[in-house]
């Protein structure tokens, strides 16, 4: 079995409460979760109105598979513009 993992770090720029981040983390979470067969949430950060912290992970058996799959979403949610993009850290290990 495969395991990967990907921790991505956003900036917001144009925001200034906690509600705005959450419409923000909201909209990622919902448009990844309908396109991609991963699992996605928010990990950390939660009370800072200008960062926000995702963490994505995808399980199969094949490592070529899992790593092109956590690419794609990075990629997708680079595209969507909604935040910034500042730290990206991905890990695929066998179990």
């Amino acid at each position: 079995m495969v395991v990967g993992t990907l921790k991505i770090a956003f900036r917001l720029h144009d925001n200034r409460s906690l509600k705005g981040k959450r419409k923000v983390v909201k909209s990622i979470v919902g448009k990844v979760k309908s396109r991609f067969n991963v699992s996605i949430s928010e990990v950390g950060s939660n009370d800072m109105w200008e960062k926000i912290e995702l963490g994505v992970s995808a399980v199969g058996n094949d490592r070529r598979h899992i790593d092109s799959s956590l690419n794609h979403v990075l990629n997708y949610i680079d595209s969507l513009y909604l935040a910034s993009i500042v730290d990206t850290r991905l890990e695929i290990f066998n179990v």
